[in-house]
């Protein structure tokens, strides 16, 4: 298994502007694992890495202090940086960037396409194949990243 400092980096927020005098500020976390922001946590952006101090939701952001943001004047310096980290080890879940470029079979073992795209759907993001089909991911059974992707689709999902 690699380390974390071998494996691949995702976004999973931005510093969005600057909360109070203290240098806190307000994070938009792109991902739905609040563990990002666990203090001690570390991230990675274009300043170097930064250490998350403490975070508190708030409304649907996040109000955090980081250990390198001391004052308001820090804050505003940091406004709109990307926040990345390595990629959880999870074998539950399904990272979008191991979808691209992968050929898509159904349960008879037929092809149906190669993945080009991910549509956001508030019921289940969707695999767009370069034959034009659309296929919920919620029918994805197995995945070998970027080369295979399995479904198992109610009969006329293709037709």
């Amino acid at each position: 298994m690699p380390s974390a400092d071998e494996r691949p980096t995702l976004e999973v927020g931005r510093i969005v502007k600057a909360h109070g005098l203290r240098g806190q500020v307000i994070v938009d976390l792109w991902t739905d694992r609040s563990e990002r922001l666990t203090p001690g946590s570390e991230l990675t952006t274009v300043n170097g890495p930064i250490v998350v101090v403490a975070a508190a939701a708030h409304q649907d952001r996040y109000i955090v202090t980081f250990d390198l943001i001391q004052s308001r004047e820090d804050a505003e310096a940091w406004r709109g940086v990307v926040l990345s980290a390595p990629r959880i080890d999870d074998g539950d879940v399904i990272w979008i960037d191991q979808l691209f470029d992968a050929e898509v079979f159904d349960a008879h073992g037929v092809r149906h396409g190669i993945v080009v795209d991910v549509e956001s759907n508030p019921a289940s993001d969707i695999l767009v194949l370069d034959s034009g089909a659309l296929v919920p991911l919620t029918f994805v059974t197995s995945i070998e990243a970027n080369v295979r992707v399995d479904v198992d689709v109610p009969e006329g999902l293709f037709e």
